[in-house]
């Protein structure tokens, strides 16, 4: 099990004020107070906008950049005390076309890597092929990686991240620039990762449907700091953002209205009713979703349903408000940016 606790990264700056003014020392607080946890055969998702801070925290919890303060570790290993015992029960995988070699073979790329890791060379030949295997390259194996397709420099990355049979990865933009199917394809491969396999996975994307598809958990970063945790569902709801209902009927009396203005009231709905030329449409804006309850008026009025529509608040919409907007959400940065820290020796 990863655990990370009260993670905090500070950049120190030298900074010039005119051409030949004296140099000031500047602090840029890039992660404050992160803590965050993730299970082997989970995929947690770690989403911000750019600059949150999602890439340093992988850093730090990869053993590549040593934190502030905090601490982390993984499988009862102390990350600050052990680097290098980190760093080989742990990878990275970066989208984008980095991190490989395209003049050698994709096998030569695994070779060079697994000797990285001072993999036994016995048992070498046949991790290569069973990794070549399991992102679809084996076919390809011998062949120049400049003359891939991205989608398969990217499956390459996969394997390479993968040659020292890592408990946990962190997945940093997996799938940018890929075309849909072969995102599609990536996605299949980092769902099989943690379910038979049982990797602990980390995944930043700015693809929300891709947090939605894949991952069990959410972490969300702003300004360095952890502002909402949850499910893809539970962050959905968590800005109170409205169910909207949009629904048919071939008439609409005076009394079903009325019945329509009773709920609304009581569950502070917004509400408009729009008399077609072959319909009547009825619009119902509120927190909750009062789908059964207006399915419930018109049935037992006789009136059949014509036409249903129900916009549920999305994570996308979610975490769109938590990064930009919302006074709450302001005051916990403030008070997240406002806790002390103290450096390590």
């Amino acid at each position: 099990m990863l655990i990370a606790n009260n993670l905090c990264k500070v950049y120190q700056l030298k900074e010039r004020k005119g051409l030949f003014g004296p140099k000031t020392l500047k602090e840029i607080m890039a992660v404050n107070d992160v803590s965050l946890e993730i299970k082997p055969g989970q995929i947690i998702g770690l989403l911000g906008i750019n600059g949150a801070g999602k890439t340093t925290t992988i850093k730090m919890l990869s053993a590549l950049l040593e934190p502030t303060s905090g601490s982390f570790s993984i499988n009862g290993i102390d990350g600050i005390r052990y680097p290098q015992e980190i760093k080989r029960i742990v990878n990275v995988i970066t989208g984008g076309e980095r991190n490989i070699y395209w003049r050698l073979t994709a096998r030569e790329n695994l070779e060079y890597f697994a000797s990285l890791y001072n993999l036994p060379r016995h048992k070498l030949n046949d991790s290569i092929d069973e990794l070549l295997e399991l992102v679809d390259l084996k076919e390809a194996a011998d062949m120049p990686v400049e003359r891939y397709s991205k989608g398969m420099k990217q499956r390459l990355q996969i394997a390479r991240g993968l040659v020292n049979d890592p408990k946990f990865l962190f997945l940093d933009e997996p799938t940018l620039g890929l075309d849909v199917a072969i995102a599609k394809e990536l996605r299949n491969h980092v769902r099989h990762l943690a379910e038979k396999r049982n990797k602990g996975i980390l995944l930043t994307t700015h693809y929300i449907t891709e947090a939605e598809e894949l991952c069990d958990w959410i972490y969300v970063i702003d300004k360095g700091c952890i502002i909402a945790t949850g499910t893809p569902s539970e962050l959905a709801y968590s800005t109170k953002m409205n169910t909207n209902i949009l629904v048919s009927i071939p008439e609409l009396t005076s009394g079903v209205k009325k019945e329509i203005y009773e709920i609304a009231k009581v569950h502070q709905a917004k509400i408009e009713f729009q008399e077609n030329t072959t319909d009547v449409s009825v619009s119902i804006s509120a927190q909750e979703n009062l789908t059964g309850q207006l399915a419930h008026i018109l049935t037992s009025n006789g009136l059949p349903i014509l036409h249903l529509k129900i916009i549920e608040p999305r994570l996308e919409d979610a975490l769109i408000q938590l990064s930009y907007g919302g006074d709450s959400i302001e005051r916990n940065i403030s008070n997240c940016e406002s806790r002390s820290y103290k450096a390590t020796s």
